[in-house]
């Protein structure tokens, strides 16, 4: 018995790390009517490693004319000194991104927060559809997430090669939290 819970483990741990992987890396961008940059930590008033790698990927994209408007999505978390909403706004305004393109959603302090709030600035802007950007290793989750709350959505993922060994615990940790979601939903 035991023997065979641990091979059931085994197959659940392997099958969702390939999801993660695949995923991440066969994600391909589509026009939409809006963006959104899912949060990531802040250092100081600048964004943390993981977050900079996400916004120059949406600058990417944003000129390469993928989209109009950005919402950048992430609230003030514990010792950050301004929101993660505000620190990507900044930087896309200081790399030519026009401040009435950017929508600021800056209450969220979770990766379903980020997608179930800037879903209501979706909705009050009228957009019908979005580009998500995000590490690849987090995209899975996060299209399991924005599907589950009705986002039309395609996915752009990026990685931060230097800090390689943090993109393995993420991808580790997003195997247990999209194990998470496919118990409790979340």
């Amino acid at each position: 018995m035991k023997k065979c819970l641990i091979l059931f483990l085994f197959i659940m741990f392997s099958f969702i790390l390939f999801e993660i992987l695949y995923f991440g890396y066969t994600a391909k961008p589509k026009k939409a009517d809006c963006m959104i940059i899912l949060g990531c930590k802040v250092r100081g008033y600048e964004p943390g490693d993981f977050l900079k790698s996400r916004l120059d990927v949406a600058l990417r994209l944003y000129k390469e004319g993928y989209c109009k408007f950005i919402i950048v999505s992430g609230g003030k978390g514990k010792n950050e000194l301004i929101s993660e909403a505000e620190a990507m706004k900044i930087y896309l305004i200081k790399n030519g991104v026009s401040e009435k393109y950017i929508i600021k959603e800056d209450k969220s302090f979770s990766t379903y927060e980020n997608l179930f709030n800037s879903l209501n600035v979706m909705k009050n802007k009228g957009f019908k559809d979005a580009l998500i950007v995000s590490n690849k290793y987090h995209l899975k989750r996060a299209s399991l997430m924005a599907k589950k709350i009705g986002i039309k959505a395609s996915f752009q993922g990026c990685i931060v090669k230097e800090k390689f060994y943090l993109e393995v615990i993420g991808i580790l940790r997003e195997v247990f939290a999209i194990l998470k979601f496919y118990i409790l939903g979340l």
